[in-house]
C-alpha cells in the first residue's frame, strides 16, 4: 500500500472512531473533531498502528500506554477547555492527549517523569506541528512557574488529589471562571474520574463519575 493509500485508509479508521465515540457518549462536538483530526497511528508502535484507531489503550514502553480514545475524550470532555486555555498535563506520555488540547486551541503545558517518553512525545508533536512546553520532572507538584491553570489534567491514577495541583488551579474573576481539574481517584482496583473545580481562594467544588483503570500516578505531592 503506497502512502496516500495508507493516509486515507486511516481517515475513514479516524472517522469511523469519531463516531464510535459519539454512540458511546461523547457529546461535545469539539472534542469529536479533535479525535477525528490528531492522527493516532502517529503516537503509537509501527507494529501496532493497524490497531490505532481502535477503541483500546495500546503499550508504549516503560510499562505505560496510550489511553484508549474513549478515555481521552471524556476527559477531555469534563475539562472543557476552550480556545487560548492554559492546559498542564500530567502524563505526557505518547502525547497524544496533548495533541488532542492543542487541536481544540489550548496552550498546553505537559510533564513526564520517564525522560525516553517524554523526549520522543516531543518529537512526535513537532514534527506534528502542535507546539507544547514540556518538562521531565515530578507532576504532582505541578508547575508553578507557570501557574494558574485554567485546567489541569492527569493522565494517571491517584489514591489522592495532590494537594499543589489545587493551588495551581485558577481562581475566578470577572474575565474567568476558576480553573478545573480532572483526575481519576482510586485505587489500583479502578479509579473513579473527579473534577474539581475552584470556586472562590480556599472553595472548591467536587463531581465523580464513571470508573477508570489507569496507570498508576507516582510522586512526592501524594
Amino acid at each position: 500500500m503506497n502512502a496516500d493509500s495508507q493516509e486515507r485508509l486511516f481517515q475513514r479508521r479516524r472517522a469511523a472512531l469519531v463516531d464510535e465515540l459519539r454512540e458511546k457518549g461523547i457529546t461535545d462536538e469539539r472534542v469529536l473533531a479533535a479525535i477525528g483530526a490528531v492522527p493516532r497511528h502517529a503516537f503509537v508502535d509501527p507494529a501496532l498502528r493497524h490497531r490505532a484507531y481502535r477503541d483500546e489503550a495500546l503499550p508504549i514502553g516503560l510499562q505505560q500506554t496510550i489511553s484508549q480514545p474513549f478515555t481521552v475524550a471524556y476527559q477531555t470532555m469534563m475539562l472543557d477547555p476552550r480556545k487560548d486555555d492554559r492546559i498542564l498535563e500530567i502524563g505526557t506520555g505518547s502525547g497524544y492527549q496533548a495533541a488532542v488540547l492543542c487541536e481544540m486551541g489550548a496552550r498546553v503545558f505537559t510533564i513526564e517523569r520517564h525522560k525516553p517518553l517524554l523526549d520522543r512525545a516531543v518529537q512526535r508533536l513537532e514534527r506534528l506541528g502542535y507546539r507544547v512546553v514540556a518538562r521531565h520532572g515530578d507532576g504532582t507538584l505541578g508547575w508553578p512557574a507557570f501557574a494558574p491553570f485554567d485546567g489541569i489534567l492527569v493522565t494517571a491514577g491517584a489514591p489522592e488529589v495532590p494537594k499543589a495541583l489545587l493551588e495551581q488551579l485558577r481562581e475566578p474573576d470577572e474575565h474567568h471562571p476558576g480553573g478545573r481539574l480532572v483526575i481519576p481517584v482510586g485505587d489500583a482496583e479502578g479509579q473513579r474520574m473527579t473534577r474539581i473545580t475552584r470556586t472562590g481562594p480556599d472553595r472548591y467544588e467536587r463531581e465523580e463519575t464513571h470508573v477508570f483503570r489507569f496507570v498508576p500516578l507516582i510522586g512526592e505531592g501524594l
